[in-house]
This record gives C-alpha cells, sequence and structure tokens, in this order.
C-alpha cells in the first residue's frame, strides 16, 4: 500500500482506489464518483435487461424520542461492508446521507438488503434507526436522474416517520 494508505481490506487483485474518490470521513465512495457510476451501470443494466436499485438513508443516532444525532461514519460504514454483496457500491453523500447501488436487484431483493442493514445496525448499542428510500431501474425510473429524484421523494416519505422506515418509490406508469 502506498503511504498514508489505509490496511482495510484490499480484496487480492483489486486495485487501489485514488482517495480522491472517497469521502474522508466515511472512507465510502464520494458523491461525485457515486452519481457518475451511478449513470453508467443504468447504461449497463439496459443493455444486459437487468434491474438496478438505488437506496439513500440516514442512521441516526435517538430515535424515536429526543435529540436526533447522525451516527458515527465508521460504525455505519462497517456495518455496510459487513452486510452489503462486493459488487453493490456505497457512498456517502454530500448532505451526510448514504447511497447504496445494489447490482441485479429489483425493488424487493433492495428492501431486504437496506433491512438487513437495519438489523445489522440495531444489534449495536447506541439506539439506531435507519430511515430510506429505494427506486429501481426500470420499475420506478428510467434514467440516472430519475432514480435518484424517485429515492430522495421515497427517503423524504420515509423521515416523516418517527421510527426505521423503508419507503419504496411508487412504480412508473
Amino acid at each position: 500500500m502506498a503511504d498514508g494508505a489505509s490496511d482495510d481490506a484490499v480484496p487480492d487483485g483489486a486495485l487501489e482506489i485514488d482517495p480522491s474518490l472517497l469521502d474522508p470521513s466515511s472512507g465510502l465512495f464520494a458523491q461525485p464518483f457515486f452519481l457518475a457510476a451511478l449513470s453508467w451501470r443504468v447504461i449497463a443494466c439496459r443493455r444486459v435487461l437487468r434491474p438496478l436499485a438505488f437506496a439513500v438513508l440516514e442512521v441516526v443516532d435517538g430515535l424515536p424520542e429526543g435529540p436526533v444525532v447522525p451516527s458515527d461514519p465508521k460504525v455505519v460504514t462497517a456495518m455496510i461492508r459487513a452486510t452489503l454483496r462486493t459488487s453493490d457500491v456505497a457512498a456517502r453523500l454530500a448532505d451526510g446521507t448514504y447511497g447504496l447501488m445494489l447490482e441485479d436487484n429489483p425493488e424487493d431483493g433492495a428492501v431486504w438488503a437496506v433491512e438487513r442493514l437495519r438489523r445489522a445496525l440495531a444489534t449495536r448499542p447506541g439506539g439506531r434507526s435507519l430511515r430510506a428510500g429505494v427506486a429501481c431501474y426500470p420499475g420506478q425510473a428510467l434514467t440516472p436522474t430519475d432514480i435518484v429524484q424517485a429515492a430522495q421523494a421515497a427517503f423524504a416519505t420515509a423521515r416523516e416517520w418517527p421510527q426505521d422506515r423503508i419507503e419504496v418509490a411508487p412504480t412508473t406508469p
């Protein structure tokens, strides 16, 4: 590894990732790279006729009562890495939320993936709550921009609830 690089498990044969592509507080991908990758993945999924799920989520301490404080990004990152498949891509978005790109997953698979993450976080001490919005290609949207907007709208609805909530964007006609 290069000087200053972390020893965090780089799989055998994997390329080292340029640190400028990563969020410094979590070690996950940063938003610009993540959204560019989403565009590429939607194009690939369209070509091979496979679904792709996109989720926006937040993990907070203090729900359902009391003040809400964002959970430690290192704890959330560790749980994301332990829970998701290696083919899935996670990022820390500019507003402090997290984005998940779940390969070959329709909405029910995406909900189960986020639910596994929620359960894993619930086993850790600290009283964390997870709220998420999920949208999928092609069920809820056909373009990367529409997928992000649909997931963000579902996330906004999930945030209206005072407890854990995973909300799925409505299906497009």
